[in-house]
């Protein structure tokens, strides 16, 4: 893993300056990484890259890829950047897929150096990124991980390895026990029981929401109307 930590303030292009890309590695990425110079950098270690295009992006198509529509792919393209800049700063092909997102209703464009993968698979890797970022999301929300306890490299990868080794196991706890829980809420009752006794399985049933719901239709009427 590549010492790559960063004062907060830096921009997020900067930080593939940090990074030593491994020769067939991909990586993916957003718009904000847009930087046709360290992604040329990505190119020429022989390691692969997937990145949203943005929308004032200068080419021209140099060739098209049959692309399968009815999976939401609307064009697979063989291009050449033609920006004054751009097209010194990257002056080799790209390959440009557009998608479209039914979830989401939206259109999405990505530029990859990766011509041997298909065009689904790259927009596939992009979706597997989000989740990615909804898994660390997740982590900084629930598991009180928005500052560091120490600043260093061994400091600051001890206490993520903690959050996510806690999140794997309330998600393992949870799905042993088939609890109707959110994660969210078991480690809410986690939280507030550090010092009970009560066994595991039988503290989370006892804040099921199946048992709360059937508790509250057993409930005496106080008058009868």
């Amino acid at each position: 893993m590549p010492e790559c930590f960063s004062m907060g303030k830096v921009h997020d292009v900067n930080t593939l300056d940090l990074i030593d890309f491994e020769p067939y590695a991909i990586y993916v990425m957003d718009k904000a990484y847009t930087d046709f110079e360290r992604l040329f950098e990505i190119e020429i270690s022989k390691a692969f890259f997937t990145i949203r295009a943005k929308d004032n992006l200068k080419f021209k198509r140099v060739s098209s890829i049959k692309a399968d529509k009815t999976k939401g792919l609307k064009c697979d393209q063989i291009i050449k950047l033609t920006g004054i800049k751009t097209s010194k700063l990257y002056p080799r092909k790209l390959r440009r897929v557009k998608y479209w997102d039914t979830d989401n209703e939206l259109l999405l464009v990505f530029l990859t150096n990766n011509f041997q993968a298909d065009a689904l698979t790259i927009c596939m890797l992009y979706k597997m990124r989000w989740q990615i970022e909804l898994f660390f999301k997740w982590i900084k929300q629930h598991l009180r991980i928005k500052t560091f306890w120490g600043y260093s490299p061994n400091a600051v990868k001890t206490q993520i390895w903690i959050a996510i080794c806690t999140y794997l196991i309330i998600a393992m706890v949870k799905k042993q026990i088939k609890s109707d829980l959110s994660l969210y809420e078991i480690s809410q009752i986690l939280g507030v029981s550090v010092f009970d006794k009560t066994p595991l399985n039988e503290l989370l049933t006892n804040f099921s929401k199946n048992k709360k719901t059937k508790e509250l239709y057993n409930q005496l009427n106080l008058f009868d109307l």
